[in-house]
């Protein structure tokens, strides 16, 4: 399933370029170990960061080759919720639109597990039908590592030459429990997301220190997504890929 996925990523990059400067594809993990109250400062969080002056700035940089977003969730491995389907952002009341969406959006009963892997597989299939952006990039929200499904290490040899970005968000807890220890853990998280979940030559992980710091975390991540793009992107270009 995995080689099937990478297989179908190779051939869809060999399309020709469209002006779509970037898609964008963010997954939110929303595993047993996120509450409900979590659960809302992440996607509220999330819908603040799109309304946000410079992330909105960034978004419409561009008008002639407009950003692309789709943003899912995922736990285990059968579970990834799609919450906006690809919707080209040309314009504020566009970002507005996907703004109160979000904040209108109900949680629905999600099973435990974490599948990481998964999660990558999923997003990367999204992107697959995005092959004539110029760039496409995967963000993927945790508060823990894998505990089912392919391991994200597997999944991330089988895309390497995909042509994507993976990008990551690591969240602490905000107060921790006395069995939370996901605060300790964040800087054993932020590694082991660099080692097994961020892909491309431009990769990176950011950190929320909880998820009251989702929001902040989430506007320094789609800054430094969509303002390389804005400087450097090309017509045609396209990533390399990398490992």
């Amino acid at each position: 399933m995995i080689r099937a996925l990478s297989l179908l990523l190779c051939l869809a990059g060999t399309a020709a370029p469209a002006q779509c400067r970037q898609a964008l594809a963010l997954g939110l993990d929303v595993s047993g170990s996120v509450d409900s109250a979590e659960y809302r400062l992440q996607i509220g969080g999330l819908a603040n960061a799109l309304r946000h002056p410079d992330v909105a700035q960034a978004m419409l940089a561009q008008p002639a080759a407009p950003v692309r977003l789709a943003i899912f969730e995922w736990s285990e491995p059968g579970y990834q919720r799609l919450l906006l389907d690809w919707t080209e952002i040309r314009d504020p009341a566009t970002l507005a639109r996907i703004a109160d969406r979000l904040d209108n959006t109900a949680r629905s009963t999600a099973p435990n597990g974490t599948a990481v892997g998964s999660a990558m597989m999923f997003g990367a299939s999204l992107l697959a039908a995005q092959a004539e952006c110029w760039k496409r990039t995967l963000d993927l929200s945790g508060d823990g590592k894998h505990n089912m499904g392919p391991h994200p290490r597997d999944v991330r040899l089988a895309l390497k030459d995909a042509g994507l970005t993976i990008n990551g968000l690591v969240i602490g807890a905000d107060d921790p429990r006395a069995d939370d220890k996901r605060q300790l853990q964040i800087g054993e998280l932020s590694a082991y997301y660099a080692a097994w979940v961020a892909l491309g030559p431009d990769a990176f992980v950011e950190i929320a220190l909880g998820f009251h710091d989702y929001e902040a975390a989430m506007v320094r991540k789609l800054k430094r997504e969509l303002e390389s793009m804005v400087v450097s992107a090309l017509p045609g270009a396209r990533p390399a890929g990398g490992q």
